[in-house]
């Protein structure tokens, strides 16, 4: 029986359907152990405002169509460019 080889895959959906009808075990010969992180992880930072400020970046975000958090979200890329 031929040996399979680990498939090249980057999509994410692909590789979990390749793993659901493989067993790792087959593949050992193959593994390498990852020295450093494989996905970065986002860091959420908690700032605290007034009810007032919130109320207005809730309406500012609003009237563009935008959820508040990508607003401000939006708003530190701006600053950091200029930085």
């Amino acid at each position: 029986m031929k040996k399979q080889k680990l498939p090249q895959i980057d999509s994410i959906d692909a590789l979990a359907h390749f793993w659901d009808s493989h067993d790792l075990t087959d593949f050992e010969d193959e593994l390498e152990e990852a020295t450093e992180p494989v996905f970065e992880r986002e860091t959420a930072v908690t700032i605290h405002l007034q009810p007032k400020e919130a109320q207005a970046i809730k309406k500012l975000a609003a009237s563009q169509g935008v959820p508040d958090r990508d607003l401000i979200h939006q708003w530190v890329r701006e600053k950091l460019q200029t930085a």
